[in-house]
């Protein structure tokens, strides 16, 4: 079976995140003040052909440890799609 691992990560809230900063600079001084805060993270998709979801999210959870993130600074949301 044919499965999409999604991996979501984002800066944890106590990290300072220059890029969503210098984001958020740049709209206030285009007028925008209604924006509060900006965050930027990393969006990354992996193919997977395994057996199950469970499968999948293991498989998943174990790159995502392993190379997609630094959880000192960072957190990781999970998700899994069949494909």
């Amino acid at each position: 079976m044919s499965f999409t691992g999604i991996a979501i990560v984002r800066f944890k809230k106590s990290v300072l995140e220059p890029q969503g900063q210098a984001i958020h600079l740049s709209l206030k001084e285009r007028g925008e003040t209604q924006v509060e805060l900006v965050r930027v993270g990393r969006y990354i998709e992996v193919q997977l052909n395994v057996t199950s979801e469970a499968q999948a999210a293991e498989k998943m959870q174990n790159i995502a440890e392993d190379m997609l993130y630094n959880p000192v600074m960072e957190t990781c949301e999970i998700k899994i799609e069949k494909r």
